[in-house]
């Protein structure tokens, strides 16, 4: 039995949003479906984390936001995470809109198309529609249908047919106006023998509770290949609700490479659905608790296809209060012969009072296949400590080397250099070393 849902927004908001934009009628309709599914859908409900506590009701107004003309407007904060080789493929969103988008003439001249959503919307509107949300449904939980009722600014990125894209595309998420709704929508597609690097990261500034609900949907069509990469950083006002889904056709690949590194309390899930004969699918995920922060980080594999395979690995450290829920999931459904799903999920605790807990899940409706699992939580082993001391190594730096040392099968596994340079400085900010 459910109570009435109250929620933040309402019909008039939304229409008035839609219209203000001139989106399609298409648009208009599903945002409105999308509001009165939410005030029927439950919460989703994850593993030992009541979500019902949080704050989950600031998700404020759409607020339009000036487009600049340089980056050398953006904040210095900002503009640190930017990789300047590469300016000239960047969009940036600010709150509720997309305030700077640049491609190269090289990437126009191939029919690449890396813009923001709702200009996208009026270009593209027949492929948009085709493909938004199709991988994440409306109706899945109150989450996804408040994000499709409310969803603003967000990246459309297409790849044309054999078209190789050398240098990764990057967008920069920023929310600095508690006031203003940040719910950016993510749209990928890859088609046929393609490939592109795409990479974002999201930081907050500003006082106030609020609410970040955003959604990725990539397909990848046959022979194509996506690496994803993505690094949040938001701040302890800000409730991180993240669902990413991929849909991989057959000799297809997907790569997730994600860091949670924000102070706030966080729901992530990441999952690739292997629709096509030999798909694959490869996840790489780091997490860093603090304070009194709750997680709740979910890593997912459905394996439909013949042959296909997945990995998924996932290190949390976990220090003062914090919590972490970590859960694995690979799906084999039936017909998926000669799938191999692998998952390994690895908590280490700084602080007795910190909690992480492993749950590798395995689901299997077919005989011939394989699947493994590990998971292990513990605390930083004082043997190991004491060694390192005895070899003139202090205190602080012996644990900042096991710290490195247990989150070292995810790094440097991360093809993008920078990338993995930026995990390690976030992790040693945030870990306070």
């Amino acid at each position: 039995m459910s109570t009435e849902t109250i929620l933040p927004i309402n019909r008039q908001s939304v229409l008035a949003q839609s219209q203000s934009k001139q989106e399609p009628q298409w648009m208009s309709d599903l945002r409105l479906k999308g509001l009165e599914l939410a005030s029927t859908l439950e919460l989703p409900r994850l593993e030992k984390t009541r979500i019902d506590r949080w704050n989950l009701d600031s998700y404020g107004t759409y607020i339009t936001t000036e487009v600049i003309g340089s980056i050398s407007e953006l904040p210095e904060k900002t503009k640190q995470l930017l990789n300047e080789e590469n300016s000239g493929n960047l969009l940036v969103q600010r709150n509720s809109g997309v305030v700077y988008s640049q491609l190269s003439a090289e990437l126009v001249k191939q029919g690449v198309l890396f813009l923001d959503l709702e200009t996208a919307l009026q270009k593209h509107g027949d492929l948009i529609q085709t493909y938004f949300m199709k991988a994440i449904s409306q109706d899945e939980h109150r989450f996804s249908a408040l994000h499709s009722a409310l969803w603003n600014g967000g990246v459309f990125l297409y790849i044309p047919k054999n078209v190789k894209v050398e240098l990764p595309l990057q967008s920069l998420f920023l929310t600095d106006d508690a006031k203003a709704t940040f719910a950016p929508h993510v749209l990928i597609i890859a088609e046929a023998n393609s490939s592109v690097t795409y990479v974002e990261n999201w930081i907050s500034s500003a006082e106030g509770e609020r609410v970040a609900n955003g959604m990725v949907e990539v397909f990848v069509k046959q022979g194509a290949k996506v690496q994803f990469a993505s690094v949040h950083e938001l701040d302890d006002q800000v409730v991180d609700l993240t669902y990413r889904r991929a849909i991989i056709d057959n000799d297809a690949r997907m790569e997730w490479i994600i860091g949670e590194l924000n102070s706030g309390n966080v729901v992530s899930d990441t999952t690739s659905i292997l629709k096509g004969t030999g798909s694959s699918s490869d996840a790489k995920v780091i997490c860093v608790g603090t304070n009194e922060q709750k997680m709740n980080l979910t890593t997912r594999a459905v394996h439909h296809g013949r042959n296909s395979y997945s990995d998924m690995i996932t290190r949390a450290v976990m220090r003062d209060q914090s919590t972490a829920i970590i859960n694995g999931v690979t799906k084999i459904e039936k017909g998926a012969t000669g799938a191999n799903g692998q998952q390994t999920e690895k908590v280490l605790m700084l602080s007795p009072q910190a909690r992480g807990d492993a749950n590798p899940i395995l689901l299997i409706d077919e005989d011939d296949v394989k699947c493994g699992h590990a998971a292990s939580v513990g605390q930083v082993n004082p043997e190991q400590i004491h060694y390192l001391m005895s070899r003139g190594i202090a205190k602080k730096e012996a644990q900042r080397l096991i710290i490195y040392g247990f989150l070292a099968p995810v790094v440097s596994q991360i093809p993008i250099e920078k990338l993995a340079e930026q995990l390690q400085h976030l992790v040693e900010r945030k870990l306070g070393q």
